[in-house]
């Protein structure tokens, strides 16, 4: 039997959970609450398998609250059932220790899938947000791998570029001269750069010297 807590501000929300959940024959709502602190309440007193957490409630999101749920009720594994269908949000869910992220807009057959698949140990995640988090994701991956540079980097090498020393870039950015010169020896070596001829020509074809001088 899969025992869930519903955490959902809204009461009509709570109640169509329930209802749908009290029809499937291996799951049993073990109790309701409306916001977080709630959440973390029923958690510490149920020990429920799963927790499904809705996100925008009255005082902290749902959110904020995953890591104190997981303290209260280790085993359990929490579904996040949010409106909001921004692959940032699936990213944040996941990174505070979420195991599911389903819109309310899914039907109520896909609402019983991720219950099963995230109470057996399993992670799910909205299909239509899983393609956008997917897509995302790549896109990053392909900026990431265009220019490998942080933006600290970008900086040291216009300002190199430009013929300033490392000396004088550490007084420029407020930084020690060895972490000058270990942004040199990172630009160089993640450009593959020999020279300055080269690291200069890089920064003119990227437009890094258009900006002119530092303030």
């Amino acid at each position: 039997m899969i025992r869930v807590v519903i955490v959902d501000d809204h009461a009509v929300v709570r109640s169509g959970l329930r209802l749908l959940l009290e029809e499937v024959e291996d799951v049993h709502v073990e109790d309701e609450g409306g916001t977080a602190d709630e959440a973390v309440r029923l958690a510490r007193l149920h020990k429920p398998d799963v927790v499904l957490l809705d996100v925008t409630m009255p005082g902290r999101s749902g959110l904020a609250a995953v890591a104190e749920i997981r303290q209260a009720a280790p085993q359990a594994r929490i579904l996040i059932l949010s409106m909001h269908d921004d692959p940032s949000y699936v990213r944040e869910a996941f990174g505070a220790g979420a195991t599911g992220y389903l819109l309310k807009e899914a039907a109520d057959a896909e609402l019983v899938a991720a219950v099963r698949e995230v109470a057996a140990g399993g992670r799910y995640v909205h299909p239509t947000l899983g393609a956008r988090l997917f897509a995302a994701e790549a896109e990053a991956e392909a900026a990431a791998s265009a220019d490998p540079l942080s933006e600290r980097e970008r900086e040291v090498l216009r300002l190199l570029a430009l013929g300033h020393t490392n000396q004088e870039i550490a007084k420029m950015l407020f930084i020690s001269v060895r972490t000058a010169e270990t942004h040199r020896a990172h630009i160089m070596q993640k450009l593959r750069l020999n020279t300055r001829a080269e690291l200069v020509r890089h920064a003119l074809q990227h437009g890094l010297l258009e900006g002119g001088e530092a303030s």
